[in-house]
């Protein structure tokens, strides 16, 4: 069987785990924690970075920092995961559910102006497979109406916007360590922050609503309790294997790009049968997060599943619109969102991991053209 999925070890994650452990230091904010925040940092330019137990925890913090309180409003897509919706509901705010493109997942940035009410307090948009979102219009619309744009990045490590990576354009950036993700710690997260006005505060909700950051640093003789938080921080254990990850991010994304194109060039003939492509706009580069085609109906999909199974290949479908979810489906004010369905409906991701060899690729690739010719 090939798996849809593969966690992928560079080598030094146990040598840097038995470090973390022999060091004496092993719950959080040591050795490793801080390679991993410079790292971030000196690459992508985040003005602060705070690792996160995962990508859900960063998108609660964002929540706590955007002083999301109850009856404020939220746009999101609704073509994404719970997590995106979940941390502002936590804070009691109204999830308003915006349509993806008609050719691609990610949020049609023209239909965010027309959701924007006296209550909304901030946009979420959601980089789907690690392709950037029209940041300008975002941003824009954020400076016109004076909201927030939290970056759902989980997808989206070293992808950029005409040059600016994604997770440092909006207030604040949420990305993912979770074995299914191009770099990986099992689970994990990060949150950048790049509105420095945001910067203090999101140390004391990282350390559980305490300014014990400020104590080790020796900026102050003590700490105490001085504002809501909890325990996001994770242990360096989480923060180690992460680390052996990042040293080898460039091998990383040229591998995985190398099967991207692959998949892409096999596969580009299915557009005269119908079958959708990825499609990476002009202002975007590809992370190579994931390979997935666009089925004609649910039925092709369900069937092309069960096809590739047949022939030890593990593809699988991915999200449910969340506005049509049995949670939130009698709080959504009713507006159809035709394209976030379709794609739920007949979107396949393929198999897709660091030692996936070229020629495994070519044997799922050809089953596929067999199966729709």
């Amino acid at each position: 069987m090939i798996p849809f999925n593969k966690p992928f070890l560079t080598g030094n994650e146990t040598k840097y785990i038995t470090e973390a452990v022999l060091s004496g230091k092993i719950s959080g904010n040591g050795m490793y924690t801080k390679k991993c925040h410079e790292f971030f940092s000196a690459k992508y330019g985040f003005h602060k970075c705070l690792l996160t137990t995962s990508c859900t925890d960063a998108l609660e913090m964002a929540a706590i920092l955007a002083d999301i309180k109850q009856g404020d409003e939220v746009i999101i897509p609704s073509y994404t995961f719970v997590s995106t919706a979940i941390a502002f509901i936590r804070q009691g705010a109204t999830i308003i559910f915006a349509d993806s493109h008609s050719d691609q997942p990610n949020i049609d940035e023209d239909l965010i102006e027309g959701l924007i009410t006296e209550r909304t307090k901030a946009i979420v948009p959601v980089h789907y497979a690690g392709v950037a979102c029209d940041m300008d219009k975002i941003m824009g619309l954020a400076q016109k109406y004076n909201l927030l744009v939290i970056e759902d990045a989980a997808q989206a490590i070293d992808s950029y916007y005409k040059g600016k990576p994604l997770g440092s354009i909006g207030h604040l950036g949420c990305f993912s360590f979770h074995e299914t993700k191009n770099v990986i710690a099992g689970e994990g997260g990060l949150l950048a922050i790049n509105d420095p006005s945001l910067a203090k505060r999101s140390e004391i909700l990282w350390e559980k609503g305490t300014n014990r950051a400020e104590f080790f640093r020796g900026e102050i003789n003590k700490y105490g309790w001085v504002d809501i938080g909890s325990s996001f921080l994770p242990s360096e254990i989480i923060a180690a294997f992460l680390y052996a990850q990042l040293e080898n991010i460039e091998a990383i994304q040229q591998k995985r790009k190398s099967i991207w194109d692959r998949y892409y060039g096999n596969l580009s003939s299915l557009r005269e049968k119908g079958v959708q492509l990825p499609t990476i706009p002009d202002y975007a580069t590809n992370n190579a997060h994931m390979f997935y085609l666009i089925c004609q109906s649910l039925d092709q999909r369900n069937a092309l599943i069960s096809y590739l199974k047949e022939k030890e290949i593990l593809p699988v479908f991915h999200y449910q619109s969340l506005h049509a979810s049995d949670y939130y489906k009698d709080k959504h004010d009713g507006r159809v969102l035709t394209n976030s369905d379709n794609f739920s409906d007949t979107l396949v991701r393929l198999p897709f991991y660091f030692e996936l060899t070229l020629e495994e690729v070519d044997r799922i690739s050809q089953h596929i053209l067999e199966f729709i010719s």
